[in-house]
């Protein structure tokens, strides 16, 4: 009887874990663009993948050789968010911080 009880149990475990639904496809995202030049004091670059998502940027040297040597930094990013939506955020970096904007972030 012992033995039933384990085979019952056994077949019952199989039988659970093949019923079981599939585990979800990994999301497979693909680089479809990248570009990079880089000077000695400049430099651009951006990439796109395929599920939407690209950031484009580019810096400058200011000032070089001073003591108010500085990068100043310009670019934008966006990408699908979990709900659907679309989030695109321009910015600038420099010695005044770093500024982005967008719609769906506060103003200040």
């Amino acid at each position: 009887m012992k033995f039933v009880i384990t085979f019952v149990l056994f077949a019952l475990f199989v039988a659970h874990t093949f019923a079981a639904p599939p585990a979800p496809a990994e999301h497979h995202v693909e680089i479809v663009r990248q570009d990079a030049d880089i000077a000695p004091e400049s430099y651009k670059y951006g990439f796109e993948t395929s599920d939407g998502t690209q950031h484009d940027e580019q810096g400058q040297l200011k000032n070089v050789g001073t003591d108010d040597e500085a990068i100043a930094v310009k670019g934008s990013y966006k990408y699908v968010g979990d709900d659907g939506v679309t989030y695109q955020v321009s910015y600038t970096a420099d010695e005044h911080g770093f500024q982005p904007e967008g719609e769906h972030l506060p103003k200040a």
